[in-house]
């Protein structure tokens, strides 16, 4: 299947985000589509990340994940994934965080300071060290992670033009549809 990189495919706000949201339907086994499995998806997404990502400015240019280091930077984007989701769902987890704390060390001692892996990793730390950790939040739509940076804190979705649009819409069609019952 062949992507293009677009702007509300880094709706998450920070670049650990982004990359854990590089899961499609991760919520939809059945559906679910792994972006970085196609080797040209997992090498453009650091020009793309340069790009679109609301990070940009704090990592510039960086280098794609060396080939050896993919299945590191991976496990690294599922303990993202995993902790911040659960986070958000329930609260902090301490067995959670010692494993992404795991995957960082590995992945720190192990990056190019300019590679994506050491980009994803700071920005993970940074996502730990948040201070309003209630502005971390998953869409009501597809489920990605975001950081929801209005002013009042009632962002739910994670891009207004694409998951907004799309259920207002759903929800328009369901009221009219039951006013013609």
């Amino acid at each position: 299947m062949n992507f293009a990189w677009t702007a509300h495919r880094f709706s998450g706000g920070a670049l650990a985000l982004d990359v854990a949201n590089s899961v499609i339907l991760r919520h939809d086994i059945a559906r679910s589509i792994d972006r970085f499995a196609a080797d040209e998806q997992f090498t453009s997404f650091p020009h793309a990340a340069a790009e679109f990502c609301a990070e940009r400015a704090l990592f510039r240019d960086v280098l794609p994940v060396a080939p050896e280091d993919k299945s590191n930077f991976i496990a690294l984007r599922e303990a993202t994934d995993r902790y911040f989701r659960q986070r958000v769902l329930t609260g902090n987890d301490d067995l959670l965080l010692a494993d992404l704390l795991g995957k960082l060390a590995g992945t720190l001692s192990n990056a190019k300071p300019n590679g994506l892996d050491a980009a994803t990793a700071h920005s993970v730390l940074r996502l730990i060290a948040m201070p309003d950790p209630e502005r971390l939040k998953i869409c009501r739509n597809c489920g990605w992670l975001f950081v929801d940076r209005s002013k009042n804190k009632s962002r739910a979705w994670c891009d207004m033009g694409v998951c907004g649009n799309r259920a207002k819409a759903s929800r328009h069609y369901r009221r009219k549809k039951g006013d013609a019952i």
